[in-house]
């Protein structure tokens, strides 16, 4: 479920807004069930879904130290959950569990919790089932071609056969210039996966200078002044970017600047298997 809802400049992953209406609902019947017991469900009502999402977050991120651990800043990004990095079922066991101990000890809140969080389940895991029914086929690298900063012709459908990152990107947007770093230490840990940096609406010149300042490769920065490539996939969002494997299938996709950990979890989905 990887579409997005635009509301002006405010970007909403449509799997956030699904997960908020089931948690709501479920939220709903907990405190409809404790009220015929002539009771609350208190900081429990509270204390179960924080410890359910710092378990999704604690999750992912146990599970991609090494994009973490490398720095401080990146010890610093385990607090940002804008890079969107959760393990959902980690979450969800710890939040299981928690009710389960509250139910075990006799807490009134225990019972109204678990009939809660199953409602939770049936709503979020079947609209997830409903999307996968419904997918369409995987998109392929798009009928797109432009000149890179060496002067190359570069044609993406010709890329079949290799894993492919496509950031969509702008100098003027500050997502945009703080994930560079990440991106480029990860062109250079995965030298089999072919990374491009397309931007989208600026002039030779300013990409030109962005790129020097920042060690961008020539070859693989693309030149995209009309903002086609953005238009074709229905991508205004800046920064975006594109999963592809080696069948050039779309595998994933990222709106919105990603770290070390969140994009290593990306890459995994298309990375070569090892011989």
């Amino acid at each position: 479920m990887d579409q997005t809802l635009q509301l002006g400049p405010l970007v909403l992953p449509v799997s956030w807004l699904v997960l908020l209406i089931a948690w709501q609902a479920g939220s709903f019947v907990a405190e409809r069930r404790v009220r015929r017991l002539g009771q609350t469900l208190g900081l429990h009502g509270w204390l179960l879904p924080l410890a359910g999402w710092a378990a999704a977050r604690a999750g992912f991120v146990a599970a991609h130290w090494d994009g973490y651990a490398g720095s401080a800043s990146g010890l610093l990004g385990i607090l940002d959950i804008r890079d969107d990095g959760w393990y959902p079922w980690t979450g969800l066991l710890v939040a299981v569990v928690y009710g389960l101990v509250l139910a075990w000890r006799g807490q009134p809140a225990g019972r109204p919790l678990l009939w809660g969080l199953g409602l939770f389940c049936a709503l979020w895991l079947g609209a997830h089932a409903v999307a996968r029914a419904f997918a369409a086929p995987p998109a392929q690298l798009p009928q797109f071609s432009a000149v890179a900063l060496d002067a190359r012709s570069v044609d993406l459908p010709a890329l079949t056969g290799t894993p492919v990152v496509i950031n969509l990107w702008a100098s003027w947007c500050p997502p945009c210039r703080r994930e560079m770093p990440v991106l480029l230490q990860a062109q250079r840990d995965n030298p089999a996966i072919r990374f491009l940096w397309i931007n989208q609406g600026e002039s030779p010149e300013v990409v030109q200078r962005f790129s020097a300042q920042h060690g961008l490769p020539a070859d693989a920065v693309l030149l995209d002044i009309q903002g086609r490539l953005g238009q074709m996939l229905g991508r205004s969002s800046l920064p975006t970017t594109l999963f592809y494997n080696a069948q050039g299938q779309l595998a994933d996709l990222r709106t919105g600047e990603v770290s070390a950990g969140s994009l290593g979890q990306h890459l995994q989905r298309i990375a070569p298997a090892a011989p």
